[in-house]
């Protein structure tokens, strides 16, 4: 599966994705770091991936589109340390394949 890494999030997150075997960049990687959200939107539909973000902006995008809509993975955690967020988020990452292989488009995580 692919991921594209928002930018609330550390590019550590798409490190760890990708070293679960899946194809994951930040926006950083992908010169997105700038860009609105509409322009993050239409590369994970082009690319077939899925958005982790902390912007609430996404979910309530995913709720209003039409089709094609890409996969969103909307963490809602506070503002916590790199190391945090990941130790927080790496026991659930199986859990979140799972609901998005299923066909879920959205996944949110508290």
């Amino acid at each position: 599966m692919r991921f594209i890494v928002d930018a609330q999030l550390p590019p550590a997150l798409a490190r760890f994705i990708a070293t679960q075997g899946h194809d994951a960049a930040h926006v950083l990687d992908l010169d997105l770091l700038e860009a609105a959200d509409g322009a993050i939107w239409e590369y994970a539909v082009a690319h077939d991936a899925a958005i982790v973000t902390k912007d609430e902006d996404f979910g309530l995008m995913s709720a209003n589109a039409r089709e094609p809509i890409p996969r969103i993975v909307w963490i809602r955690v506070g503002n916590c340390s790199k190391r945090d967020l990941l130790a927080w988020f790496q026991p659930r990452f199986a859990e979140i394949l799972a609901t998005l292989e299923s066909g879920n488009r959205l996944v949110e995580l508290r």
